[in-house]
């Protein structure tokens, strides 16, 4: 019987509850090797995550070793200039934990695979070791920090996110080079290539959703109410950003055109920006954490990703692909997909044509029907099951064994 490989499971955060998209994807990836490889995740834990932790280990029915690591250190000026001192960059820092390191260093003695997921764990690369080093990119960071430098208007605020996000292209490109593969999205792999990285350590990888909605039945339009939705972290700058310019740029143009729809924001925990943005509003409503989506997507006509920056697969689009409701976004949102604006999905960046695509896909049932059907089968080519397969395979190459795992 072949063996198992020993894999060593490095992450930022604890991968539960998995309701955002680096979550998800973490998730996944160790509920499958659980089962499939011998598998220890060491974690460090942050906000809550220490309380789901008993929940965690259920779920995986105690198939994997594990040991988590408290760890606060919040995003501060302080912290900042600490980081000039201490660490490749600001999130290396805020990651950094000498007690986890001396723990990495002891599992990794007789781990065949190091895998790291994000590029923040680079920082643990154990000097002496001998197996393979896969980096798992959640998303080409400092692509997402170039793109809030881009739009922040504070000159002092611009200068330091364009400084970060130098330094994190330069610990990206650090830590690829001490890998033996990275994992990336394909709009990733082209932004990491562009400023330098090695194209062929660079692998393939996609964050996928709940690609079980894909067996449900089909939304009709006639059942769906007219009613927008969005799905996502609220304290994520990336989905404020992107909301904040929804609510002042999109939204006063399709309450003027009409006048029953309503939008529905569902995540817990809304940054204030967001309250203050919607203030007096009667047709916004805000549903904290929603465990249950599925009669949220059934009753809405219209899903929308308005991003402005960001980077990697945006799993909330993939899941509104899935379930088939039509969706609007933007360039950013649709990044890594292979969709077409006005088939599968509409994209745009101009608040006037935002607003005009939602209101279409309110009103017209025949658009709207066939963008749906369009989206579901486009969905379909983004399963966890291809995608796990090709992350097996991956690992067997890497370690020369004569069957999959």
């Amino acid at each position: 019987m072949q063996k198992k490989p020993k894999i060593l499971f490095l992450t930022t955060q604890l991968p539960y509850p998995p309701i955002s998209g680096g979550v998800i994807k973490s998730w996944r990836l160790i509920e499958h090797w659980a089962v499939n490889t011998d598998l220890t995740v060491l974690t460090l834990l942050k906000n809550d995550d220490s309380f789901h932790e008993s929940t965690f280990l259920h779920r995986l029915n105690k198939k994997i070793s594990y040991k988590g690591f408290s760890i606060q250190k919040a995003r501060t000026p302080f912290n900042l200039l600490k980081s000039y001192l201490f660490a490749d960059t600001l999130n290396v820092y805020r990651n950094k934990l000498d007690q986890f390191r001396n723990e990495v260093d002891k599992y990794s003695k007789d781990a065949d695979i190091l895998f790291l997921d994000h590029y923040e764990m680079g920082q643990y690369i154990p000097l002496n070791f001998k197996g393979k080093i896969i980096l798992h990119e959640h998303n080409a960071e400092f692509i997402m920090w170039k793109r809030l430098a881009e739009i922040e208007p504070n000159p002092l605020k611009k200068l330091i996110l364009i400084l970060e996000s130098k330094r994190i292209a330069r610990a990206e490109l650090k830590y690829i080079s001490k890998s033996d593969k990275t994992l990336a999205a394909p709009n990733d792999i082209e932004e990491l290539v562009q400023v330098g990285a090695d194209r062929s350590k660079l692998e393939i990888t996609y964050h996928l959703g709940e690609d079980e909605m894909l067996k449900w039945p089909n939304i009709e339009f006639s059942k769906a109410e007219e009613s927008i939705l969005f799905v996502g972290t609220l304290t994520w700058e990336a989905n404020v950003d992107g909301l904040i310019w929804w609510f002042e740029k999109v939204w006063p143009i399709i309450k003027s055109a009409n006048t029953k729809v309503r939008t529905t924001i569902v995540g817990k925990n809304p940054d204030q920006r967001l309250i203050d943005a919607t203030r007096g509003d009667d047709r916004v409503h805000f549903t904290g954490f929603i465990e249950d989506l599925r009669p949220y997507y059934d009753k809405s006509r219209v899903f929308i990703v308005p991003l402005r920056f960001g980077s990697g697969i945006k799993v909330k689009l993939l899941n509104a692909l899935y379930r088939g409701v039509p969706t609007v976004t933007t360039g950013v949102g649709v990044e890594g997909l292979d969709v077409k604006s006005g088939t599968e999905i509409y994209f745009t960046s101009d608040p006037e044509k935002y607003a005009d695509h939602v209101l279409t896909l309110l009103s017209n049932s025949s658009k709207w029907s066939e963008m749906r059907d369009a989206s579901r089968i486009k969905g379909k080519e983004y399963s966890w099951e291809h995608l796990l397969k090709a992350h097996d395979a991956l690992i067997q190459s890497m370690l020369n064994y004569p069957t999959s795992l």
